[in-house]
C-alpha cells in the first residue's frame, strides 16, 4: 500500500509549530493573539484614561466647595485655589442659623422622609400586582405607568396648581408629598415590575399553599426577597426628591415650609448682596452632605438590585 506525501484536497489547516521549529514559525503563529492582546491594552488604557479624566472633573468641584465653604470672603477672591489658612466653622453656623438652612434642612427631611415611604409602598403594591397576576388591563395599566415617564411635568404645573388649591393643600408639607409620591410612581413601578418577574414564583406558590393570604404573601415574603430593588429606587427617588426645585417653587411658596432647594437659592440671592459667599458656600455643602452620604452608604444595594433585576 503506498502512501504520499501530498496533503488531503480541501479544508487544509495550518498545521501549529513544533518544538524544532524556527523562530519566524512561532512569530507568524503567536501574531493574532498577540495583535488582540495589543488591542485590548490599548482599549484598556483608553477607558481608564476617560474614567479617570471624569472622576477629576465631578471631584473636584465638589473638594473645592467643600474647601471653601471653610474660607474666609477675603481669602476666596484673593486665592480661591489655594488651601484655607483656618477651619473657619463660624461659617456654618452662620448659614444653619442666621441662613434659615435648619429649617429648610427639616422640611425637606419630612418631605422627602414621607414621599419616599409612601412611594416605595404604593410603587412597590402596583408592581407586584402587575408583574404576577394576569387580569384584564393588566398591559394597559402598565403602559399607562410607564406614558407617565415621558410626561413632561412642566405641562402639569398649572392644572395642578389649581387642584391642590381646590383642595385647599397648596403651600402645605402633607400636598407636597402628595405630589412627590405621584411624580415618583411611574419609574418605581416601571423598576420594581422588571424586578418582582425575576423572583421565583415557587416561593410565593408554597406560601398559599401553606395558607398564607395574598397580603400577607407580599409583605412576609415577596417585599423581604425584593430588598435589593428596594433600597436601588429609593436611592434614585431620594436623589431626585432631594434635589427637586421646580415642583415646590410652583406649590409651596410658604417662607416658613420652603425646602432646601428654595432655601439655595434664596440663601444665593440674599448673600449675593451681603457679600458673606462663605456662608453661601457653607450651606451649599450642608445640601450635599446628605446625598453623598447615601450614596457612599448604600453603594453596594444599588449595583446589587440593578444587577439583580437585570437577570434571571
Amino acid at each position: 500500500m503506498k502512501t504520499t506525501d501530498t496533503p488531503p484536497t480541501g479544508g487544509a489547516t495550518i498545521p501549529a509549530p513544533r518544538d524544532g521549529a524556527g523562530p519566524e514559525a512561532r512569530k507568524a503563529a503567536g501574531a493574532p493573539g498577540k495583535e488582540k492582546r495589543s488591542e485590548g491594552a490599548v482599549l484598556n488604557v483608553f477607558s481608564h484614561g476617560v474614567l479617570i479624566i471624569w472622576a477629576v472633573m465631578v471631584v473636584m468641584p465638589l473638594l473645592w466647595a467643600v474647601m471653601t465653604s471653610f474660607k474666609t470672603d477675603k481669602a476666596i477672591f484673593t486665592s480661591p485655589w489655594s488651601l484655607p489658612d483656618a477651619l473657619h466653622f463660624e461659617n456654618w453656623a452662620r448659614a444653619w442659623t442666621e441662613a434659615h438652612m435648619s429649617e429648610y434642612f427639616l422640611n425637606t427631611l419630612i418631605v422627602v422622609g414621607g414621599s419616599l415611604v409612601g412611594t416605595l409602598l404604593l410603587g412597590s403594591m402596583a408592581a407586584y400586582v402587575l408583574a404576577r397576576f394576569e387580569f384584564p388591563g393588566n398591559r394597559f395599566l402598565y403602559f399607562l405607568f410607564i406614558g407617565g415617564m415621558s410626561f413632561p411635568i412642566i405641562l402639569a404645573l398649572v392644572p395642578l396648581f389649581y387642584v391642590m388649591q381646590n383642595m385647599a393643600l397648596l403651600n402645605t408639607l402633607h400636598g407636597l408629598i402628595l405630589v412627590y409620591i405621584a411624580y415618583s410612581l411611574p419609574f418605581t413601578v416601571f423598576f420594581l415590575t422588571a424586578f418582582f418577574r425575576t423572583l421565583p414564583s415557587s416561593v410565593a406558590e408554597a406560601a398559599c399553599i401553606d395558607g398564607a393570604s395574598h397580603t400577607r404573601t407580599f409583605f412576609q415574603v415577596m417585599l423581604p426577597m425584593a430588598r435589593p430593588g428596594l433600597i436601588s429606587v429609593g436611592i434614585f427617588n431620594f436623589l431626585g426628591q432631594w434635589n427637586q426645585y421646580l415642583l415646590p417653587t410652583v406649590l409651596n411658596t410658604n417662607p416658613e415650609n420652603k425646602v432646601l432647594s428654595q432655601g439655595l437659592v434664596q440663601l444665593a440671592v440674599s448673600q449675593g448682596y451681603k457679600g458673606d459667599w462663605s456662608g453661601l458656600f457653607a450651606g451649599l455643602v450642608m445640601a450635599m452632605l446628605p446625598v453623598l452620604a447615601a450614596y457612599v452608604v448604600f453603594q453596594r444595594q444599588v449595583v446589587a438590585g440593578l444587577t439583580a433585576g437585570a437577570v434571571k
